[in-house]
């Protein structure tokens, strides 16, 4: 899709008050750690290709997620 592509007539125009209140947030940094993974495991998402550590931070954080109180 080009920019020309885009309707804007649904947004509602926005000032300059608006922008001088919004706030950066800017990711968390991740850790570096060392984590004892079984040789299985890591093999397997190995195979996955680039990004693997990205998708066991991912599953990580969804169990973290479910396991909330």
């Amino acid at each position: 899709m080009r920019d020309e592509e885009i309707d804007f007539s649904d947004l509602a125009e926005q000032g300059k008050d608006f922008f001088k209140r919004a706030v950066l947030r800017l990711p968390q940094p991740k850790a570096t750690v060392t984590i004892r993974l079984d040789r299985q495991v890591l093999e397997w998402f190995k195979a996955q290709g680039r990004g693997y550590q990205t998708r066991i931070n991912a599953l990580l954080r969804a169990y973290m997620e479910a396991h909330r109180s």
